[in-house]
């Protein structure tokens, strides 16, 4: 009987030792032509002055993703590289909301001491606009050749004179075979002229809506629009198939190519989750949301997307350039007709919103991302008034700062979904929510050790099992393993001292 107890606590020791056990984050399988960050910087971080060449790309942003790079993030980034900690590199940076929001409110402060932006804010929300703030509106929005101060009518009949895709300003050359930025999608890049007048024009009518702007007309086979949502029902209604998706892709904050093969650059976030088996939390990269819409019909072929990136505009946009292969891809809702209608006018009426709080408040940093929400935000408002729930994460907007009578819409729309700027801890179903796969296709992710984390959480999950890092019932559960162990080694000595006597 002694030597049972024994054996149990021995085994029992044993799985606690394992789960306690530092975590050696996977370096494979890896996609076809795919390299890890570490193992690129393996090789260059002793390069002389390659590392902060590198950093200072990054700190240039790219549209899509969340790559909010504050200079804590910065030099997070830069001490895991210098350090040669590669496993943290690869889960970089692994903080919680609640850690990365004040390095956002720093920089804020820091921005608001600036006298010369001061004076740009002292327009309060709702006042109206100026001649100045519709000049400086064509900062926050892209409208190719089109004015807002100028009335005009445009007609679709015609072909887009507009040339086609290029790679200039989006490719740039680090050395030792690096390359930053993506080259063509071959079967969306063909389509660039079109699609990039479609998004400038789309941007336009939506700003029709922004007090002070000239209107602005689209015409096609005799339809006229004034709204993106009236273009859109004109093209729907002209024989072109609609179709808009609320799209999701893992974000890649990097964007780079080491010797001709994809560069692995997740940017990772703290679920607050715990690993089933383990004593780690479950860290995921952080998701990037858009709204896309796909156009085909006899006068016009053409893909624009939807979202707010981090260059600070929130707006329609091309999607020529080829994703890395790791970053997937999935359509968490498809939408036609009257429903295709009501999306268009939701972005319509955000990129309004967004306008006016630009003009209000010009003293955000990064051009309001983050405080004004991140790409999830404004996609995750949508769908909540599309389908009545929200399955995003995270989302980032105060809701403070939306308070602009002229969008109460949108603000209503800001305010409904759920917000993890105080470290909130997100629900299971966000998490989910906001992966390029379906639950039913965890195990297709390419990111070493995701899939095998995620299984075993959804397991959990679904089994009711699943626990969290923090919180009274996870220290009440750690308490009662240590009490059992404890209680167990007791019994042992106990039965050990007995069979001496006996």
């Amino acid at each position: 009987m002694g030597r049972t107890a024994f054996l149990l606590v021995v085994l029992g020791a044993a799985g606690c030792t394992r789960s306690g056990e530092p975590f050696v984050v996977p370096e494979g399988p890896l996609p076809p032509n795919t390299v890890i960050l570490a193992q690129m910087m393996r090789e260059l971080s002793d390069r002389p002055g390659f590392t902060e060449a590198m950093l200072a790309q990054l700190n240039q942003g790219e549209k899509r993703g969340p790559a909010l790079l504050t200079p804590a993030l910065v030099d997070q980034l830069r001490k895991l590289i210098v350090g040669k900690d590669w496993q943290g590199l690869d889960r970089f940076p692994g903080w919680t909301m609640r850690q990365i929001n004040p390095t956002v409110r720093v920089v804020g402060h820091v921005v608001a001491k600036d006298e010369k932006v001061k004076e740009l804010a002292a327009r309060h929300p709702g006042a109206p606009a100026s001649a100045a703030d519709v000049e400086q509106m064509k900062d926050f929005v892209d409208l190719g050749t089109y004015a807002l101060s100028k009335a005009e009518t445009v007609s679709l009949d015609d072909p887009s004179a507009l040339p086609g895709f290029t790679t200039e300003g989006l490719v740039s050359e680090l050395g030792a075979g690096v390359v930053r930025g993506d080259g063509p999608n071959p079967e969306l890049a063909p389509l660039h002229a079109e699609s990039q007048r479609l998004a400038d024009l789309l941007n336009r009518l939506s700003l029709n809506g922004v007090e002070g702007s000239a209107p602005a007309v689209v015409t096609i086979v005799g339809k006229e629009a004034r709204t993106p949502e009236q273009l859109e029902a004109a093209l729907a209604s002209s024989g072109h198939s609609v179709v808009v998706s609320d799209a999701r892709y893992f974000a890649n904050f990097g964007h780079f190519h080491y010797k001709g093969q994809d560069v692995m650059m997740p940017f990772w976030v703290n679920s607050q989750i715990l690993v089933p088996g383990t004593r780690r939390p479950l860290l995921v990269p952080v998701s990037h949301a858009e709204y896309e819409w796909k156009v085909r019909g006899p006068k016009i072929n053409a893909d624009v997307s939807w979202y707010f990136g981090i260059d600070g505009k929130a707006e329609f946009r091309t999607m020529d350039t080829l994703d890395q292969s790791w970053v997937m891809g999935r359509h968490a809702h498809e939408y036609r007709g009257a429903e295709a209608v009501e999306v268009t006018r939701l972005a319509g009426k955000m990129m309004v919103a967004y306008v006016h709080q630009h003009l209000a408040r010009p003293t955000l940093p990064f051009g309001g991302y983050y405080a004004l929400g991140v790409c999830q935000d404004s996609v995750a408002a949508i769908e909540q008034k599309m389908t009545g729930k929200s399955t995003l994460f995270p989302n980032t907007a105060d809701v403070a700062l939306f308070d602009d009578a002229r969008d109460a819409e949108v603000n209503g729309l800001i305010t409904a979904i759920p917000k993890d700027r105080s470290g909130r801890l997100p629900q299971p179903e966000r998490i989910f929510g906001s992966l390029p796969v379906s639950e039913a296709q965890l195990a297709s992710i390419s990111v070493p050790g995701l899939a095998n984390d995620l299984q075993a959480v959804q397991t959990a999950w679904h089994s009711g099992h699943l626990r969290r890092v923090r919180g009274r019932n996870f220290v009440l559960v750690l308490w009662l393993e240590v009490l059992g162990v404890v209680l167990a080694i007791v019994v042992v000595i106990l039965l050990r001292m007995r069979a001496r006597r006996s």
